[in-house]
């Protein structure tokens, strides 16, 4: 796996690949295409999420990624029918993102996903491919044993999309997030590496 803290340019090799997604790295190069999908998704993304829509606001979320070693970052890209995998068969159109937060290493050897599809993109089931492809990227070659997703109850799509990749409803936690200007009460879903190997 190339170095996880490395700047990727677009044409770089692939991190994971699957028939319809790829993952790469967050670029500078980036910029204008992912804040101009994440002005167009607003209203798919309110309450829940609020990823950078302008280009200084990305570039000081990109430079987080890059220096912290407690974060992983990915960004989805639609790979063109019929591309195969070491082909660069993509045609590389931002779907989205997923983010490993808060890693602990250790004895611990947890993250916690964040993660966002763009409206183009939503419905289409490539989050969900996505999200397979990072799990095998956090089992794999980061070593990790569990991965954890913090939901706002009503957020019934993300649910959705972990419930389907075998994660487990571990608990609720009220007041957990502070996000858009209140804190939120989320619900706490998890999967472990023995259980994503039996799904």
């Amino acid at each position: 796996m190339p170095d996880p803290n490395g700047h990727r340019s677009p044409t770089a090799p692939y991190l994971a690949e699957g028939p319809r997604t790829a993952l790469r790295r967050f670029t500078d190069a980036d910029a204008a295409e992912f804040t101009a999908r994440a002005r167009e998704s607003r209203t798919l993304h309110h309450p829940w999420l609020f990823p950078p829509e302008r280009a200084a606001a990305y570039a000081a979320y990109t430079e987080t990624l890059a220096r912290d070693p407690a974060r992983e970052g990915f960004l989805i890209v639609e790979r063109r029918k019929g591309g195969g995998p070491g082909e660069g068969g993509a045609d590389g159109a931002i779907a989205g993102f997923i983010n490993i937060n808060n890693i602990v290493l250790g004895g611990f050897r947890c993250g916690a996903l964040g993660y966002g599809a763009f409206a183009h993109a939503a419905g289409r089931g490539l989050m969900g491919e996505a999200l397979g492809l990072v799990m095998g990227l956090a089992f794999g070659p980061l070593g990790l044993h569990r991965l954890e997703a913090n939901i706002q109850p009503g957020n019934a799509a993300s649910i959705t999309l972990v419930r389907r990749a075998g994660f487990r409803l571990e608990g609720f936690s009220p007041d957990f997030l502070h996000i858009d200007g209140a804190w939120r009460d989320h619900e706490r879903w998890a999967i472990t590496a023995p259980a994503a190997e039996a799904a």
